[in-house]
């Protein structure tokens, strides 16, 4: 299953679970060097002499992700065929090879370690600093006691900078070794074929799965790098604002606090990280020190009876309260918060004698939008004028209106004495301004239309491999959210399945509204590094309904046979129009991100610039790209004066249907703009910059035919450009 994600919210609870993901990690990574210490050692060995079974050292490695699993184990079976003819030394193993592996460990792992040893640093620091500072006697000179809170705060403040840093970086280097490690393997089986003798026949036979291999690592690299802009800027803004992106905890309240510990004639603070849970006012202690970075004895928990606040007067101690369980009246426990702001918050938490203060009066402000009679009738009357006036506008849903105009539509459409009065068929509103009011309706909710409760099981769904199960599992998860919002989903994607199947027109395809709409319909509680790296699935999801929306809504989930759940009777798709695209990498193409002042729809907006790159697991609809004149329309509309929400450039869907008589031009040659994996026998696999000979059109609309080391097949008319 891989590691476990390191959120930074964590870094500023610093709770026992967050150190041991941590944990898990830097083993990992010590792991991982002394495997490429290993490595290196084994290569120069094969270097010089070629004794050494190729594929040994290549076995121990297990990396996260299956595919490159296979590919390690795909090397070690032709370095195993290999072994045999061991007769040329090779000239240029240590520059493809042993370099690129010792830099990444002395440049990646190195750089972790010394994050880790200026971490380690910090937490000793802090905690030090911390626990002296609560020793301080209430009784000291209130300057001194000021003096000695702001000491505190900013060596705090700089140990969640140097905890967040970290975590960036052992973050950075578990991605980065996925790509970085398997080229200088990849380079160094390409320089090693050229010096054997049957060297040749093996290229020949490695060559399908060298092609497949390149396109992953390329799509490996290409998410990390708009991945990790994307978690670099999560970071600055939790340094800018910690107090803004706080995790959202299962508990009412969690965090460090030292209990006094009484025993014959003195009394000792003890460190414990607690839990408290409102509904069963249960509070939960785990002894736990994070300097020594492990957990100490087993967790204790209670029923609470009481909360009070310490006066100050009757303990040297500040911030302290006292509590009491249920099942040992009479007895007070005294604990001591880290700050007077941490006392009133467990106070509050827990119901003490303490004035109680609303800490949420940002959130207070009700949203406007509601799934009410008023806002269906409106998003009714919204759809149909798109429908009617606009259904065929180019980049309809992704070209953005004026905010001041989406605004005054809004409040005149929501409110009751003006609804009426609005008419929609005056030139007065385009149908950008209805299409930016109908997405900034659904981001007015309260909560998303798919709902907080169901984001992760509709995205878990989205993973699944089984196509058929995939479409089971989010038709019975739709049939279990609230009716109202059950009922707006199916109005809204009855919809879009009409706005796409007008594509041709307005070049909005079923993948591209998934990606105007997936963010804003299943976004996500908090913005965390997990919820960036869901985003297409998102996508996904939104796809699934529209091109399903008929069965899905109409008909009742059909039940699971079998144990697992995952074989299910449902009806295959009837058309091909909106078959998957057979090429499963698509070019990658960079959206621009519109300035809004609405920070929910700049957050949407700014996920749907992402690089939407398909994998295995994502099989989004295709633009049915079939002539040379929607291709040159789609340019223009790319380059309009408007702004976007992004569009996606997708394979052309092959129709079966054969016979249809086209105008064939005189062979070409051409070069390929993006990489393809063919999904057919009749399809050809090829890279970026593959040039082909003999390339003339075919009698599948929107594809070309071409010749390819000697052998002939399709290509997408939009991945190739003639020379």
């Amino acid at each position: 299953m891989g590691l476990p994600a390191l959120e930074f919210s964590d870094c500023y609870l610093d709770s026992p679970q967050f150190r041991d993901r941590l944990k898990s990690h830097e083993l990992e990574l010590d792991k991982t060097n002394k495997f490429i210490k290993e490595l290196i050692k084994d290569g120069k060995a094969l270097i010089q002499a070629l004794k050494s079974k190729s594929s040994i050292f290549l076995w121990g490695f297990k990396p996260d992700t299956h595919d490159l699993a296979g590919s390690l184990q795909e090397f070690a079976g032709v370095l195993q065929n290999l072994e045999d003819e061991r007769t040329r030394m090779i000239e240029n193993a240590d520059d493809v090879l042993i370099t690129p592996l010792e830099r990444f460990r002395k440049e990646q792992i190195g750089a972790a370690k010394e994050a880790k040893k200026k971490y380690d640093k910090e937490t000793e620091k802090y905690c030090g600093v911390l626990e002296k500072h609560l020793s301080l006697s209430a009784k000291k000179k209130e300057s001194h006691l000021h003096e000695a809170d702001s000491q505190v705060d900013s060596v705090r403040q700089h140990f969640y900078e140097v905890s967040l840093e970290y975590v960036f970086k052992v973050q950075e280097v578990q991605e980065r070794k996925m790509f970085e490690f398997v080229e200088p393997l990849l380079a160094f089986l390409q320089g090693l074929f050229t010096y054997y003798h049957h060297g040749y026949e093996l290229a020949k036979d490695f060559n399908h799965f060298k092609t497949d291999l390149t396109i992953s690592i390329q799509n490996t690299r290409n998410r990390f790098e708009s991945t990790r802009s994307e978690v670099e800027s999560l970071m600055k803004k939790m340094k800018e604002n910690p107090h803004e992106h706080k995790s959202i905890s299962p508990h009412t309240m969690e965090g460090y606090l030292f209990i006094q510990e009484k025993r014959s004639f003195v009394s000792t603070w003890v460190k414990y990280y607690c839990t408290y849970q409102r509904d069963s006012k249960r509070l939960s202690m785990v002894l736990f020190d994070q300097k020594s970075g492990g957990k100490i004895g087993e967790e204790e928990s209670f029923i609470l009876k009481s909360c009070t606040r310490r006066k100050t007067d009757s303990i040297e101690k500040r911030f302290c309260f006292d509590v009491e369980a249920v099942d040992r009246p009479g007895v007070m426990i005294t604990m001591q918060a880290l700050s007077e702001e941490d006392r009133r918050l467990w106070m509050e938490a827990m119901d003490g004698r303490e004035p109680v203060y609303n800490l949420n009066q940002d959130n207070q402000n009700e949203a406007m939008a509601q799934l009410d009679v008023i806002g269906f009738n409106v998003i009714k009357k919204f759809i149909y004028a798109v429908e009617t006036r606009g259904i065929d506008e180019q980049g309809l849903y992704r070209i953005v209106g004026v905010n001041s105009r989406v605004q005054k539509l809004l409040s005149l459409a929501m409110d009751p004495k003006t609804f009426a009065d609005v008419e929609l068929d005056s030139s007065e509103w385009e149908i950008k301004t209805i299409t930016s009011s109908i997405k900034h309706y659904l981001r007015m909710l309260p909560a998303p239309l798919m709902t907080y409760q169901y984001q992760r099981s509709f995205i878990k769904a989205a993973k699944l491999d089984n196509p058929e199960a995939r479409v089971a599992e989010i038709h019975s998860i739709v049939h279990r959210l609230p009716e109202k919002n059950k009922q707006m989903l199916e109005l809204l994607m009855k919809h879009l399945a009409n706005v796409a199947s007008h594509h041709q027109q307005n070049l909005m395809t079923v993948a591209n509204l998934g990606v105007v709409f997936g963010p804003t319909l299943l976004r996500p509680q908090e913005e965390t590094v997990a919820a960036i790296m869901d985003i297409k699935f998102q996508n996904i999801v939104v796809e699934i309904l529209i091109e399903n929306h008929d069965t899905i809504f109409k008909d009742t989930p059909a039940p699971a046979v079998g144990p697992t759940g995952l074989q299910l009777n449902l009806p295959r798709r009837k058309s091909t129009e909106n078959k998957a695209p057979s090429c499963s990498e698509r070019p990658l193409t960079l959206f621009r991100t519109p300035t809004h002042p609405d920070k929910d729809k700049a957050l949407t907006d700014k996920r749907n610039s992402v690089v939407m790159n398909s994998s295995s697991e994502s099989q989004p609809t295709s633009l049915n790209c079939n002539s040379t004149h929607n291709w040159s329309k789609l340019n223009n509309l790319s380059s309009g004066d408007g702004e976007q929400d992004g569009l996606l450039l997708a394979r052309p869907n092959r129709p079966r249907a054969r016979g249809q008589r086209v105008f064939t031009p005189p062979p070409r040659k051409a070069r390929a703009l993006y990489a393809c994996k063919a999904e057919h026998d009749s399809e050809l696999s090829f890279i970026a910059g593959t040039i082909f000979e003999n390339v003339h059109p075919s009698r599948e609309p929107g594809w070309l035919e071409g010749t390819l080391d000697g052998r002939t097949g399709l290509i997408p008319e939009n991945y190739v450009e003639f020379m």
